[in-house]
């Protein structure tokens, strides 16, 4: 592996901050959404641009009603970033598979948005068709 790819790695590895409740997550996308962000969905392609602007805001409008809708908890809890004011890594996860909230540590999130490119992560966990065709929606 090159050293770009061990130091994304490393990061992802690292220490992050849980978005516990939605107004938690509502701020981190307020910041999130005046940069520029690699976003990126296991299993898909990794993305060669990151996004801004308006093309940010639909990803991550989209990405939130995703997490709203199938996560239908009173807290948030599967979304974590690097640093919660100023973000440079955020993991989310997938509310439709994650297994038991315990086991969150150990299996990949369902996406990545970074400030710098991000590297491929290995999922053994197939992507479903639905989120495929949800993620495709956005990438034309």
């Amino acid at each position: 592996m090159n050293q770009s790819v061990n130091d994304f790695h490393a990061r992802l590895k690292g220490s992050f901050q849980g978005m516990l409740q939605w107004s938690q997550l509502d701020a981190l996308w307020s910041r999130v959404k005046i940069g520029e962000w690699y976003v990126y969905q296991l299993g898909e392609a990794l993305p060669q641009s990151p996004l801004k602007g308006d093309a940010l805001a639909q990803r991550i409008d989209a990405l939130d009603a995703l997490l709203h809708q199938e996560h239908d908890e009173t807290y948030c809890g599967i979304v974590y970033a690097d640093d919660a004011e100023v973000p440079t890594l955020i993991k989310v996860y997938d509310p439709s598979h994650m297994g038991s909230s315990c086991s969150t540590a150990s299996s990949p999130p369902g996406w990545i948005l970074s400030v710098t490119p991000p590297q491929a992560i290995e999922s053994h966990a197939p992507v479903p068709n639905n989120r495929r065709r949800w993620w495709q929606l956005f990438s034309k």
